[in-house]
């Protein structure tokens, strides 16, 4: 196996440090302890903690991203469509403190809908988006925008985790996850083509 790198021990370090105690817990200092190395020489490889963030924030985008590629390789739309919600819930309750960083906290370097979803800047985003375009080129799904279409789907899914984590549903987790299935089915009834 091979030696890691510094750079690698640097993420791993912080990527622990931000899954168990969230973004605020992320210092050069705490990650270089945890490397074993003085919060200077992280200097070397990451120009500020913003830098060192953001690389985690988009680390951990590309990997749901190749995730639910692999994950929704299927040709019936509709399948694809619902496989899509079980590894955004996976992350979203295994990991709440950097789902929170990625989609609910207000960061400058943050995507921009519609401009930067247009633009193909976000990898998780245009799985959902080439599902869209498929399922609107064999009739499966009604003719409209994909991007706005995805929007909506992604908005529905995220509003239910947002209102799941704040304590307003009584599901457990089992419970919430068939309730999230069924809604999301909902939605995409509206979708399909008549």
């Amino acid at each position: 196996m091979p030696r890691l790198t510094t750079v690698e021990k640097v993420i791993r370090a912080a990527h622990r440090i931000f899954d168990r105690d969230g973004a605020e817990a992320v210092t050069m200092r705490r990650v270089a302890d945890a490397v074993g190395i003085t919060p200077m020489a992280i200097y070397r490889h990451f120009p500020n903690r913003s830098a060192l963030l953001k690389r985690l924030s988009d680390d951990s985008f590309q990997i749901a991203a190749e995730e639910w590629e692999t994950r929704t390789r299927h040709p019936d739309i509709e399948r694809r469509l619902m496989t899509l919600l079980d590894p955004y819930l996976d992350y979203a309750l295994a990991h709440p403190h950097l789902f929170d960083h990625s989609f609910s906290v207000r960061r400058d370097d943050a995507r921009l809908y519609p401009e930067d979803f247009r633009a193909g800047s976000s990898p998780t985003f245009n799985v959902v988006i080439d599902a869209i375009i498929d399922g609107m080129a064999q009739g499966v799904l009604k003719q409209d925008d994909p991007h706005d279409v995805g929007m909506t789907i992604w908005a529905h899914q995220h509003g239910l985790i947002v209102l799941y984590r704040a304590g307003r549903f009584s599901f457990d987790e089992a419970q919430f996850r068939a309730f999230c299935k069924q809604s999301h089915g909902r939605l995409l009834d509206g979708i399909k083509a008549r």
